[in-house]
């Protein structure tokens, strides 16, 4: 065997656990070694955000839940949401490989936990087995396999959570991709993330909706080389309704931040793609956790909150002095021009330099050229 496939003692959040060595250290959706469990350090923070808002999820129900982390190759999203999240659930740790399944085991003995149960199963035949409150899809890869199963499997009043690495695809890159797997038509443009992410939520929405089921996005963010989304599911025809009412196509003759299409863009979700009011309980458990990513949380968690309220899509500085063919104003100049105007001007985490704003395009233009 390679030194790189011995196991290794890893220390994440306040959960200690097994993991196979992997010598590729390098930012990104790393790469699966073929025939053992996959454990990827970048996805740190990812993980860390999924247990405060699990937490917060525990923290608001008024009964236990049943929690599947449904591929869970090394186990330990799972086991950190056993080991670190206090109050009345149990989780289920799911992957199919026979390996995965040893090591899940393995680390649920050094952790000494009671309230997990390992499962070595096709999580599709899980999900059309059983019910649960929280459901989480993080593949290698784009999660669009498991929405079909995973609506019809998630009770009333729960949350699916997914991880899609397939950024390129969803941000048209690879336009024809993006349309088999997600039947939707992508925009690779300054905007491409906010799209992408608005073609996972309306993929989400329409898939929901043939079971008569709504949604409300809670939390929807990316990151250098993925795509992640929190979202509360109802069985409700009226909520069903409501939601597919919010799917809709940007045609060929709008615009994308200040950029024209060449053709009908979507479905996208256009609604708003955070609920807000979620921000303030989420901050006292990042306090009380121990997170190795807690700086980015915070950064980003603040980042958030402001585009909570914003509107749809973004511009950024650097693109708009660019189109207009000026200097790139410094953001601080820009929101104090617009707000002594009596505009509204938000930060975007999509991009550093991005801003959202109900100011016209027309009216950008006038300070850009100034």
């Amino acid at each position: 065997m390679n030194n790189k496939n011995f196991l290794e003692n890893i220390i994440e959040g306040s959960t200690e656990f097994f993991a196979y060595k992997n010598k590729d250290k390098k930012k990104g959706p790393g790469s699966k070694e073929k025939g053992f469990p996959f454990y990827n350090p970048s996805m740190e923070l990812n993980r860390d955000l999924s247990v405060v808002f699990l937490q917060w999820l525990v923290d608001n129900s008024k009964k236990s839940l049943k929690i599947l982390d449904g591929l869970a190759s090394s186990g330990i999203r799972g086991i950190r949401f056993a080991n670190e999240i206090n109050g009345n659930f149990e989780v289920f740790v799911n992957d199919w490989d026979e390996k995965a399944f040893n090591l899940i085991k393995k680390n649920i003995e050094k952790n000494n936990l009671e309230n997990v149960e390992p499962l070595n199963n096709n999580l599709n035949s899980i999900l059309s087995q059983e019910k649960f409150d929280y459901i989480d899809i993080d593949p290698f890869g784009s999660p669009v396999y498991f929405f079909d199963s995973a609506l019809r499997s998630i009770k009333n009043n729960g949350v699916i959570s997914c991880t899609a690495t397939d950024t390129a695809t969803l941000c048209g890159v690879y336009p024809k991709v993006c349309r088999r797997r997600y039947d939707a038509i992508p925009f690779h443009s300054v905007c491409m993330k906010e799209v992408g992410i608005r073609i996972l939520l309306g993929c989400i929405t329409r898939t929901a909706s043939r079971y008569d089921k709504g949604i409300l996005p809670l939390l929807s963010y990316t990151t250098d080389h993925y795509f992640r989304c929190y979202v509360r599911v109802f069985d409700s025809v009226s909520r069903a309704n409501d939601s597919i009412s919010k799917v809709g196509l940007v045609d060929s003759d709008e615009k994308i931040g200040f950029e024209k299409p060449n053709k009908s863009v979507g479905p996208l979700w256009m609604d708003k793609i955070h609920f807000k009011k979620m921000f303030r309980d989420i901050r006292p458990i990042v306090t009380d956790k121990k997170l190795g990513c807690k700086n980015n949380i915070w950064k980003l968690l603040e980042l958030l909150e402001e585009e909570a309220v914003a509107p749809n899509f973004f511009y950024t500085t650097d693109s708009l002095s660019s189109f207009y063919k000026t200097s790139s104003p410094k953001k601080k100049v820009l929101f104090n021009l617009l707000e002594k105007e009596g505009y509204k001007i938000y930060n975007t985490h999509f991009e550093p330099t991005g801003f959202k704003t109900n100011a016209s395009l027309e009216y950008l233009k006038k300070i850009f050229k100034k």
